[in-house]
């Protein structure tokens, strides 16, 4: 076949099949990726137990706080973590007025919301938020780092976000949780 100044040529290939070696071959293992008695395990919502854990922002890093946080809300610090299912733990922040945002963030950093209604998007400062409602930076800084899903609606759900010291769990006995940095 002839295209302009260049010919093509055609070329018949012929494949042949692979063939696997038998199955008590250390081979086979590398082909098909593992050993064969082991089996995955996929969590179930049913079998998931959680846990309460109790947070102090009180001169925490607002960003370095919503990562750790966020990985406890899906369930990354278990074995058992699956990606589809939630088995994460349920967290309390306190003293969500006392965070900490680093550089120029509470003169520039805006937040947006939107009433619904032609021209009806507001903004606010960090710094304007953090005064009126603490709880929501942090909020917000959570949601960004979760899945924008069902599954993620689910996960948020499990945050409690307080602007002081005190919190009405008392009777779920959460634990103290000292995050790494």
């Amino acid at each position: 076949m002839r295209v302009g100044n260049f010919s093509l040529k055609t070329h018949l290939v012929t494949i042949q099949p692979r063939s696997f070696p038998q199955k008590g071959n250390d081979k086979l293992m590398e082909i098909k990726g593992g050993n064969p008695e082991m089996k995955t395990y996929v969590a179930n919502p049913q079998n998931v137990e959680r846990k309460w854990y109790v947070v102090d922002a009180e001169g925490q890093t607002l960003g370095r706080l919503a990562t750790q946080v966020a990985s406890i809300l899906k369930g990354k610090h278990k074995p058992t973590y699956t990606p589809h299912v939630d088995t994460g733990d349920h967290v309390i922040i306190i003293n969500a007025e006392k965070i900490h945002l680093t550089g120029n963030k509470l003169q520039n950093k805006k937040y947006y919301r939107h009433s619904g209604y032609v021209g009806g998007i507001k903004s606010n400062t960090a710094g304007e938020l953090l005064n009126r409602h603490p709880e929501r930076v942090i909020r917000s800084a959570v949601w960004g780092m979760i899945p924008h899903n069902r599954l993620g609606r689910q996960m948020i759900k499990k945050l409690k976000v307080y602007a002081g010291a005190e919190h009405p769990h008392q009777a779920q006995q959460p634990e103290m949780l000292e995050l790494k940095f």
